[in-house]
C-alpha cells in the first residue's frame, strides 16, 4: 500500500460551505514517528462509530479544546459535515499542516482507496467543542 501525498492546503470537491484556512505551516513528522508508522492500520476515522451496515459507516468526531485524534487512514470515499463549529489543526505525513475555521454546515467529499489512502490527524485548537459527522461509503 502506498501513502498518497496529501497536501492539507489544497481544496477538494466541496458540497457546501467553505472551511477557511487561517494558518499554514510545517511540523517535524519525526515527533509523531510511532503514530505515523501505525496510521495505515488505524481506520478509526472518528471518536465514535454510531452506525454501520454493508453500505456505510457513520462516525462522530467530537474534540474538546486541546483534544486530538491521532493519525489515521482514510481508505474509502467519504464526506464530513460540521455539526459544532470550531478551529482545527490537521497534520499530514509530509510535514505540512493547516489550521481551518469550520462553520456549521461546512461539508466536504473526498475520494480515497486502500491503495491510495489519505492519512492525517486532527487537533482542536479552538475554544469550543469541535464536532463533525463523517460518513464512509463502503461499497
Amino acid at each position: 500500500m502506498s501513502v498518497r501525498e496529501y497536501s492539507l492546503c489544497n481544496s477538494s470537491t466541496r458540497i457546501a460551505g467553505v472551511a477557511h484556512i487561517v494558518d499554514e505551516g510545517t511540523f517535524d513528522p519525526r515527533e509523531y514517528a510511532d503514530e505515523l508508522a501505525a496510521a495505515p492500520g488505524n481506520l478509526e476515522v472518528g471518536t465514535r462509530l454510531h452506525f454501520q451496515n454493508d453500505h456505510l459507516k457513520v462516525w462522530e468526531i467530537r474534540l474538546r479544546p486541546g483534544e486530538r485524534c491521532p493519525f489515521h487512514a482514510h481508505t474509502r470515499n467519504y464526506f464530513w459535515t460540521v455539526v459544532d463549529a470550531g478551529t482545527g489543526r490537521q497534520r499530514a505525513p509530509d510535514g505540512t499542516l493547516a489550521v481551518r475555521r469550520y462553520k456549521v454546515g461546512d461539508t466536504m467529499y473526498l475520494e480515497n482507496s486502500a491503495d491510495d489512502p489519505m492519512i492525517h490527524d486532527l487537533e482542536n485548537v479552538g475554544e469550543t467543542v469541535l464536532r463533525f459527522v463523517t460518513v464512509e461509503l463502503l461499497g
